[in-house]
């Protein structure tokens, strides 16, 4: 075991920290005045002071030291400078990156909760404890007798110390009693497809048990806090893998018993309202839950049969994104003029074009709600409703009563809309439906799945609507794509590859910046340099010169090329803008949007 640095002033050993010598050390070390020191010290003094533990009671003043440069005190500033007090490693918990399971089988709450620390990491005979109470020591040797491990410390800030060590050993706890309310039969017993599919009637845990409640609760809540967009829960045979998107990477959280993640998925089920006996078809639900800090967040549910159980993917809505604005989604003020010359229109058809995940959605959305006023009928079609808005009027699609896209369409144009949003065009009749609501006084807007703007003239055309009809209905077509952005906390200059701004911005011309920015990582995006996404964007406006292009012989290279003729700005001009301005990387920006030469306009006549 490694002693710890002394302080100047040590206190008494195997003592907790006291706020008056924390002030004193502070005032020694010149970040706070005596001002400050006397405002506080006399606190020290009174009957449950040392209730709360210091470095708390001293970030809640939200004082700025008075060096230059000042540096304001907040807890995790007043933990770091804990940790360089002792000689301690600080750390800031990411849960993400600790197995619960395996720290809470070592220590048991109780002794951790009496020695004021939590156990974060076991690994090669090593265990390494988080605490805020450096000087409390008498533990170590103990610990490290009973269990034959070397114990390494490190200091974290006292409110996430006893945060987390609450939720992971209840997780555990809750886990472990969900295992035992079932029969915990391993599935290596289970032969065939069909006996996988009935699991769990009888061999589950029930979906209502408290402690699948708790698992689940602590599930969403912790999703909703790492800012996911969508949660995976997938069944493996030795063990069930609990994944969460954050900025468009998948992440493991956790692993459960294949039985408690069976019970897990059918608790969801059964709060989205879906038929939660049903696990040998695909199914589609919804929850409007709340998140810790009160929104109202929207679930889409969606289920399927796989080799081992049910896989569940519950996407998450955050209503908030709707009203942020055109700015905030990534919108250059450029875009902006092109989107609202398009949506100013009285009618005709605007397209929204990109992969599954590439915020089509999102951009419909915050567009509907711009366009919905008091005087205008707005309504949508959709398949399935991905966020309810009492501004809109909204349809789901529901097949198995021949109530499609194209019914949908014919259905809304008799309700007297202003502006009508079709969830997605699939097939001709679709399509063609789509074209004459826009062609008989209505705003229409869309989406379509092709790679980049021009191609959704082609794909129009190869669905087989009529080269006229599209000419007539028209009006542009955004094609998108969402980028990883640098964390605004710890991104720092870099220098930006000649070649790889070449491919950016070819075939246009833009100069080389000397330099731009790149990841580095920091506790607030938990060490990967990206922190939330935003948007590239490729807008296309329909002019005389495409539509003499758009025929039944159409050429797509021929198509791109006259748009760029145009000042259609691509993807990937989109993404080198967002690089010179030093929202993201080039290699985030190829990450995304494909690699392939665009074709060259050509020269001007």
């Amino acid at each position: 075991m490694t002693t710890p640095k002394g302080p100047s002033h040590p206190p008494v050993p195997e003592a907790r920290l006291k706020l008056g010598w924390v002030l004193a050390e502070l005032r020694a070390d010149g970040l706070i005045s005596r001002a400050q020191f006397d405002h506080l010290v006399y606190a020290a003094q009174r009957p449950g002071a040392e209730e709360i533990h210091p470095l708390v009671v001293i970030s809640e003043q939200g004082w700025t030291s008075p060096a230059s440069p000042p540096v304001k005190l907040d807890l995790e500033q007043l933990t770091r400078w804990l940790a360089d007090k002792v000689g301690l490693p600080y750390l800031r918990i990411d849960p993400l990156k600790i197995d619960v399971g395996a720290v809470t089988e070592v220590v048991s709450l109780a002794y951790a909760s009496r020695f004021h620390f939590l156990p974060v990491g076991v690994r090669d005979g090593r265990l390494t404890v988080a605490t805020a109470e450096p000087f409390v020591i008498r533990w170590i040797d103990e610990l490290a007798r009973i269990l034959r491990m070397e114990v390494d410390r490190v200091v974290t800030n006292p409110l996430d110390v006893a945060r987390y060590r609450d939720e992971f050993y209840r997780l555990s706890r809750s886990i472990t009693g969900a295992t035992r309310s079932g029969a915990a039969a391993p599935l290596t017993t289970i032969g065939n497809f069909e006996q996988l599919v009935e699991l769990g009637k009888g061999g589950e845990p029930d979906a209502n048990d408290q402690h699948v409640v708790r698992v689940v609760d602590w599930l969403l809540k912790y999703a909703f806090e790492q800012r996911a967009s969508d949660i995976h829960l997938e069944p493996r045979r030795d063990a069930g893998r609990i994944r969460l998107r954050i900025d468009g990477v998948l992440h493991l959280v956790h692993e459960l018993p294949p039985p408690v993640l069976a019970a897990v998925t059918s608790r969801l089920k059964a709060i989205g309202r879906m038929d939660v006996v049903e696990r040998r078809r695909p199914q589609d639900g919804r929850v409007k839950t709340k998140s810790p800090d009160g929104k109202e967040i929207e679930l889409r549910l969606s289920t399927m049969p796989t080799t081992f159980g049910e896989k569940l993917v519950a996407r998450i809505f955050d209503p908030e994104v709707l009203v942020r604005g055109f700015a905030r989604l990534g919108f250059s003020d450029h875009d902006r003029r092109l989107w609202d010359s398009m949506v100013s229109q009285p009618h005709g058809l605007i397209l929204v074009t990109g992969p599954t995940g590439s915020g089509k959605t999102t951009t419909l959305y915050s567009a509907l709600k711009q366009l919905a006023r008091p005087e205008y009928n707005v309504c949508t079609i959709e398949d399935p409703i991905e966020m309810v808005d009492p501004a809109l009027n909204q349809m789901q699609v529901q097949h198995n009563i021949g109530l499609d896209f194209a019914a949908g369409v014919r259905t809304l144009l008799r309700q007297d809309p202003d502006i009508i949003m079709v969830g997605e065009i699939r097939d001709l009749e679709t399509a063609e439906t789509t074209i004459q609501a826009a062609l008989t006084g209505h705003l229409v807007l869309s989406t379509l799945h092709t790679n980049d703007a021009p191609s959704a003239l082609t794909r129009l055309l190869d669905l087989g609507v009529p080269p006229y009809l599209i000419n007539a209905a028209l009006l542009g077509v955004v094609a998108q794509r969402l980028v990883r952005t640098l964390c605004p906390h710890c991104k720092r200059p870099a220098p930006i590859d000649p070649n790889e701004w070449h491919a950016l911005v070819t075939p246009l011309k833009a100069r080389c910046p000397e330099t731009g920015f790149g990841p580095v990582g920091c506790d607030e995006c938990r060490r990967t340099g990206f922190r939330g996404r935003s948007g590239l964007y490729e807008i296309l406006t329909m002019s005389d010169g495409l539509r003499r292009l758009v025929t039944a012989s159409t050429d797509l290279p021929a198509l791109r090329a006259e748009a760029l003729r145009e000042g259609m700005r691509p993807l990937r001009m989109s993404g080198a803008l967002k690089v010179k301005a030093g929202f993201t990387t080039p290699q985030e920006v190829f990450a995304v949007v494909s690699a392939d030469e665009p074709v060259e306009p050509p020269a001007s006549e």
